[in-house]
């Protein structure tokens, strides 16, 4: 197992999410199964008060894994140095078979224990505590998980070979490539752009209709990373042929994917969970809908700037 002072770091708060986490686990069944706001009996108080200690358990485990994920991200840049081949995240997550599944599941939990905690203060501001049953569920689902992304994170540690060269994200991230993500560069720039705008307008002109807004923001998600993968990428690198979704993450570009990133996921995240807590509460807009229509407009704004200030600078596009 490749271990640094970083991946220990990030191993060990995972054992202590897992161990915590794994409390609340055992009491949110209890908690399901049992849980009866008409009833009188001890057992009901009992588990009222647990369901606080739960709620607590999982607000610091998202408060604390929504800057370890930043962390993760800083960590596979740092140790790609390590990496015969590797020269930035993109390399690390390529080296073995783990690694994409474990970048797609760590994005999907930070998704669900941010809805948690919503619908968590939405159902402690009623005496009722009507969705009390339905949190807890969610919760169950969500430590399956987190438990499924501890083991891929010891398993991608483990298996990474310092000794192996692995493929940069210069040939990743290249039409030549025979990766599944090299599909994306079959398509045209016209037609993934064209949806990437639309998609926004969408969302704009029926934010009123909830599904509608809650599609659109997921829809959102995979047209702004395949069209900054495709497009706008390679005018923040200023290069046609750089295509890579991390470099930009690092010093030599400012962090503006950690901004990008940011930017992009309160928007989404705001939109789709807002759009499903109204759903369920069968209530009106919320300041969610606003949110999220202000970061997904930010993040259009920020890799639209790019591609306007070259042609400003340079007379051309690239």
């Amino acid at each position: 197992m490749l271990l640094t002072p970083e991946i220990i770091a990030i191993l060990l708060l995972n054992s202590i999410f897992f161990i915590f986490g794994g409390v609340a686990f055992y009491l949110s069944i209890k908690i399901f199964l049992q849980w009866n706001i008409d009833s009188t009996k001890p057992l009901q108080y009992k588990l009222e008060t647990q369901s606080f200690l739960v709620a607590t358990v999982i607000k610091y485990i998202f408060i604390i894994k929504l800057p370890l994920f930043l962390f993760f991200i800083f960590t596979q840049d740092k140790i790609s140095l390590l990496i015969p081949g590797a020269m930035c995240a993109a390399g690390v997550v390529n080296s073995t078979v783990y690694g994409l599944y474990l970048f797609v599941l760590k994005i999907s939990n930070l998704y669900i224990f941010g809805f948690w905690l919503i619908l968590n203060k939405i159902d402690m501001q009623k005496e009722t505590m009507p969705y009390t049953k339905l949190k807890f569920f969610i919760f169950i689902v969500g430590f399956l998980f987190l438990t499924g992304e501890s083991l891929l994170e010891i398993m991608m540690f483990s298996a990474i070979d310092i000794d192996k060269i692995v493929s940069c994200c210069g040939t990743l991230f290249s039409a030549t490539s025979t990766s599944s993500i090299s599909k994306i560069f079959q398509l045209d720039n016209y037609l993934v752009l064209s949806l990437f705008y639309l998609n926004f307008l969408l969302m704009l002109v029926w934010y009123k209709n909830k599904i509608i807004f809650i599609v659109a923001n997921i829809t959102f998600i995979f047209t702004a990373i395949i069209s900054l993968i495709l497009f706008f990428g390679t005018y923040i690198y200023q290069l046609p042929t750089h295509h890579c979704p991390f470099c930009f993450l690092q010093k030599d570009y400012y962090y503006v994917g950690y901004i990008l990133y940011i930017t992009l996921f309160v928007g989404t995240f705001s939109g789709i969970s807002g759009g499903i807590i109204a759903l369920i509460t069968k209530a009106k807009q919320n300041n969610s809908y606003k949110t999220s229509l202000i970061f997904n407009f930010i993040y259009i704004v920020l890799v639209s700037l790019y591609v306007i200030i070259y042609y400003i600078q340079n007379g051309v596009w690239l």
